[in-house]
């Protein structure tokens, strides 16, 4: 017969299954690297907009082929936006893939750009995001809304698998390809992008 467990015991245990249902139902999205594989949770509860953008990149499988151009150790790791032609001198748009019309910012959400998040990239204009994203490989206090420009950066995920890939990225040697400085001096791709449990 089954010994009835203390109260305190069920009530722990009641809320863990909670807390795991609500982590269970945030979307992830696992991008295969040429260096291993990163899982990042998405969460579309506080940037809906950011999250469905990013979802929809990885539908269209926009991010197939993709590389992480932009790698700077003690502060991010940015990719998504330029094919592995990056590389091929003379390449029209240095490869840069074509993009959808660009969402509007999200960075009021009261996510962090700390450690392992993930957030979207973009220009001076706040409004100005599309497929480029970046890790944050540091806490960066200062991309956090209304730094540094009075706008910040939306953050929508966070890596839950393959921080040690991430690491391992943020450690590569870089060069200047053109006008771009910070540039992996071998290519980082991103092989492969999919929702993780998706069918």
């Amino acid at each position: 017969m089954l010994k009835k467990l203390p109260l305190i015991s069920a009530m722990l245990i009641a809320l863990s299954a909670v807390e795991d249902g609500a982590a269970a139902n945030n979307p992830q999205v696992s991008l295969k690297t040429s260096m291993g594989e990163i899982v990042i949770e998405l969460y579309p509860d506080k940037a809906p907009k950011t999250v469905e953008n990013f979802l929809q990149y990885v539908r269209e499988n926009h991010y197939k082929g993709t590389i992480f151009h932009r790698v700077i150790g003690n502060f991010m790791i940015q990719g998504g936006g330029f094919s592995a032609d990056f590389y091929k001198p003379g390449t029209p748009d240095h490869g840069q893939k074509p993009m959808r019309a660009p969402i509007p910012l999200e960075s009021k959400n009261g996510l962090r750009n700390d450690t392992g998040t993930v957030a979207m990239a973009r220009t001076s204009n706040p409004n100005s995001a599309t497929a480029q994203f970046f890790i944050n490989t540091v806490d960066n206090a200062n991309l956090n809304h209304p730094q540094p420009d009075g706008h910040g950066y939306a953050v929508f995920g966070k890596v839950v698998r393959g921080i040690e890939v991430v690491n391992a990225i943020r450690a590569v040697a870089t060069t200047t390809v053109g006008p771009f400085q910070n540039v992996p001096v071998e290519p980082v791709r991103i092989e492969s992008a999919s929702i993780v449990g998706a069918r």
